[in-house]
């Protein structure tokens, strides 16, 4: 393409910073990143709350499949990191269980131990090379009945928000821990945990700020006459290639590279109705993120850990992050208080009142015994996000493979973690890498790689 081209990025998050930091990396310089918010970061952006509680919006983890996505977080914020060991628990039936769970069964009771090894053993014995149609079927095939009733299927429900059977299987990869049988019963006779898996062992976290620290930082670092904040897109021309702002003023381009939620984007495009009307065929679950601020010391038994799953239903979370163990400076006054942050799905499938669950989420502490009523709440914030998890709904592939054709030849690319609406390639780094290779291909015609489900870093 021409030098005289113009790029156009809608949404500063992840994918859009870092498609702007490589076009500057690049020295090409006829670009704009607008973003509809007056901040950076999109969804991995912190706040502040009236208490002086820091919170991100959900349990943000940063580790990393790429070199350049590490270079990137040094030159984000230098020195300014902690390192953390990754320490993940199951909290359900009265006691704590290692993550992940199916490899340290043998911490549960009898009455769901035996179901769960008998599951185990029919699928070992069934031996089924059949390729399942959907993840509920890959849940029962891999872990088995009794596992899949104890943990599998009411977690699962938890976090989707959908049952798993309205879910392809195309987007696990490694987010799902399949079971070695004979490390299980080598657990269970030895009755040791086993904590060894997950691409995340390690992480890092921004001493101040939040994850948001990071975006920021990124953004500051950019051309400052090329990063246009409070700019809300009403409507997109792709025939005439031109974009419509809501204060009126209007925007030109020759490429487009779209960050925001993909069904979104197709209800903005102008006298394509054809495109529009498929924004409906996109499935996604909201997010309530409520953090609860204490004063006081961490207990004991949280000291160490970083977040726990919950998939019992005495919570209304799935997740809580320890977030004040990321770092001391998630708190008002380091030392002296403590965090943590509660995730909530929500769906049509699984309606949450949103009046009530900031009340509900301090039940739900008080009944897994994360909290007791001895300690003093300072602090309770919440948030809710329209978007929170991009659901890999049955038939998904398909429909993105055609929408995304369809969008290519007007010169318009979708992606990050609801532009491309793939959750298995939607972590910050992914995301990050999105944008940058998307850069690649249009200036350098090199071929996308993690857009297309390939991590490899070389």
């Amino acid at each position: 393409m021409s030098a005289e081209d113009h790029i156009v990025i809608v949404g500063a998050g992840p994918t859009g910073l870092g498609a702007a930091w490589r076009l500057h990396e690049l020295g090409y310089n006829n670009w704009t990143l607008i973003d509809a918010a007056d901040y950076a970061g999109g969804l991995a952006t912190s706040v502040v709350d009236e208490q002086g509680f820091t919170w991100d919006l959900g349990g943000h983890v940063l580790f990393s499949h790429y070199k350049y996505f590490d270079q990137l977080m040094d030159q984000a914020l230098g020195d300014d990191w902690l390192e953390h060991i990754r320490e993940a628990w199951v909290w359900m039936r009265e006691r704590w269980v290692p993550y992940p769970f199916q490899n340290n069964i043998w911490r549960l009771p009898e009455s769901d131990l035996i179901p769960c090894l008998d599951g185990l053993l029919e699928v070992y014995r069934a031996a089924n090379t059949d390729k399942p149609d959907t993840f509920r079927e890959w849940l029962l095939q891999s872990f088995g009945q009794g596992l899949c009733d104890t943990f599998m299927f009411p977690y699962n429900y938890k976090v989707w928000a959908y049952r798993p059977e309205k879910m392809n299987v195309e987007w696990m990869g490694e987010r799902v821990a399949e079971v070695d049988l004979s490390r299980v019963i080598r657990n269970l006779v030895k009755k040791q945990d086993d904590v060894s898996w997950g691409p995340n062992a390690t992480f890092r976290f921004p001493l101040h700020g939040g994850t948001g620290a990071i975006w920021r930082s990124i953004s500051d670092q950019l051309p400052a006459g090329g990063v246009k904040y409070g700019a809300a897109v009403k409507r997109i021309d792709p025939d005439k290639k031109k974009i419509t702002l809501e204060d009126g003023e209007s925007l030109e381009y020759d490429k487009l590279i779209s960050t925001i939620p993909l069904d979104q984007l197709l209800l903005l495009l102008a006298d394509k109705p054809h495109l529009s009307r498929r924004a409906s065929e996109f499935v996604y679950s909201s997010t309530h993120v409520v953090g609860i601020g204490l004063d006081g010391k961490v207990p004991d038994e949280l000291a160490t850990k970083c977040w726990i799953y919950f998939p019992e239903s005495n919570s209304p979370f799935y997740r809580v992050t320890v977030f004040s163990n990321y770092s001391p400076n998630n708190v008002a006054r380091p030392g002296k208080q403590w965090s943590l942050m509660c995730e909530i799905s929500e769906s049509p499938d699984k309606p949450v009142n949103t009046e009530t669950i900031v009340n509900e989420t301090v039940s739900g502490l008080l009944a897994c015994r994360l909290i007791n009523k001895e300690h003093v709440i300072v602090s309770r914030w919440h948030k809710r996000l329209e978007y929170g998890y991009p659901t890999p709904w049955y038939g998904r592939d398909a429909v993105l493979s055609d929408i995304n054709m369809q969008l290519t030849a007007m010169n318009i690319y979708s992606r990050g973690r609801f532009g491309a609406w793939k959750y298995e390639v939607s972590n910050q780094d992914h995301s990050v890498m999105q944008g940058v290779e998307i850069v690649n291909h249009i200036l350098q015609d090199k071929k996308e790689k993690t857009f297309y489900g390939d991590m490899s870093d070389d």
